[in-house]
């Protein structure tokens, strides 16, 4: 009778066993890189924003870039991990649990930009302090806090309706409103843009749509990367019809973002419309290198998404990888551009900081990108690269983020 009683209990969720040399190099590898970077944080803290590239003309660069990109990989996450739960609809083989870890990860890291873009961390404190809740800033700051509590909440439910204190029921109904925060967090970042008026490149009400399609793209690019590698160690068993889902499903994504800067090239570059000179400033401008390598680099993701010979794994993670790559260009697009067109003429004092090629004066003085990031920028984002590669390491080597059900 105890033996029936017994194997009628759910699985609990299995500990992770992951580990062995790799991982712990790894681990140690990515604390070094982190140390590293907080190292420079301090002397930026120390010498001041001085030392970047940001100016009065540019006051937003990397820090941001990287902050707008690493929501987008967050918000895929999650995504890909509550639409299965939330509709109803078979997943892509048990997943779900290193989906939004990867997710908390990145979310975690997307935070860390805005401290280390307000130039002091005791800034956050007059942020809420003085805070001014009719700013889209504010709001940004509220959704994205709530984010990474529901994400971690997600991920703690998860493990308890595996264990068995938790019902289905209520696990859908909290993967519906990731859902919709995880949707919620790209329209509010967007608005920070589009509702400036005085930037040709945001001024835009596709923005927000145009900011979640590109999330679904990164997002789901890099679990599939994720997904594919730790199949590789062994740490998931995963049948190879549900990689072809998600890729796929990455290939319809990236179609859909490609459609959308399509439609606002159109509009904006169409003859006689005040855009010509945004279009022209991505086509063959300044910015062509990263318009090119985000169109050249999507498009090759969507083939290889849609050509059964071509979906071997090797070509599947290139073809990720490229689509995040492209979806980084992306963002340093809209970053870069909103600066690189003056909505004033000759709105402030040129000078080696402020503009490129100044000495030839002001006919000249905007042929360059007005922005480029300094070697101490570099430094501080690849330390906090390394501290989201240490959590998701240490995530995997210690957190039950392994499936319990068979994979479909």
């Amino acid at each position: 009778m105890s033996e029936n009683v017994s194997a009628a209990k759910p699985a609990k969720a299995p500990a992770a066993k992951f580990g062995g040399k790799g991982i712990n190099i790894g681990i140690v590898v990515a604390a070094i890189v982190t140390v590293a970077g907080l190292v420079l944080w301090g002397v930026q803290l120390s010498g001041g924003l001085v030392q970047t590239g940001m100016r009065n003309l540019d006051s937003w660069g990397l820090y941001i870039t990287s902050f707008m990109f690493l929501v987008g990989l967050s918000a895929g996450g999650l995504i890909i991990s509550s639409v299965p739960r939330a509709f109803g609809m078979k997943g892509f083989g048990g997943i779900s649990k290193v989906a939004v870890w990867t997710s908390i990860c990145c979310t975690v890291l997307a935070i860390g930009f805005v401290v280390i873009d307000l130039g002091q961390p005791l800034r956050l404190w007059e942020l809420f302090a003085y805070s001014n809740l009719g700013s889209p800033l504010m709001w940004d700051i509220i959704v994205l806090a709530l984010y990474l509590i529901l994400s971690i909440v997600y991920l703690w439910a998860t493990l308890r309706t595996e264990n068995g204190k938790g019902s289905e029921k209520s696990l859908r109904v909290i993967s519906v409103v990731a859902l919709v925060c995880a949707i919620l967090v790209h329209s509010v970042t967007a608005w920070i843009f589009g509702l400036q008026q005085g930037r040709e490149m945001w001024y835009t009400a596709l923005l927000a749509p145009w900011f979640v399609s590109s999330a679904l793209v990164c997002g789901t690019a890099l679990v599939l990367v994720v997904v594919v590698a730790l199949r590789k160690a062994g740490y998931l068993e995963l049948a190879q019809e549900n990689v072809v889902k998600m890729v796929k499903l990455l290939g319809a994504f990236v179609l859909v973002d490609l459609y959308f800067f399509g439609c606002d090239l159109l509009t904006a570059g169409f003859p006689n419309a005040s855009g010509a000179e945004v279009v022209a400033m991505l086509v063959s401008g300044p910015l062509a290198p990263f318009f090119w390598i985000e169109i050249i680099g999507c498009a090759v993701t969507a083939i290889i998404a849609f050509t059964p010979r071509l979906r071997t794994n090797p070509l599947i993670v290139a073809g990720a990888l490229l689509a995040i790559v492209g979806i980084f260009c992306k963002r340093v697009q809209l970053l870069v551009g909103g600066f690189q067109i003056p909505n004033i003429d000759y709105a402030g004092v040129v000078t080696p900081y402020t503009a490129t090629n100044w000495a030839g004066g002001m006919a000249n003085a905007y042929q360059g990108m007005v922005y480029w990031p300094q070697p101490i920028e570099f430094g501080v984002v690849l330390g906090v690269v390394g501290l989201g590669a240490l959590l998701l390491l240490l995530g995997l080597k210690f957190l039950p983020l392994k499936p319990v059900e068979k994979p479909q």
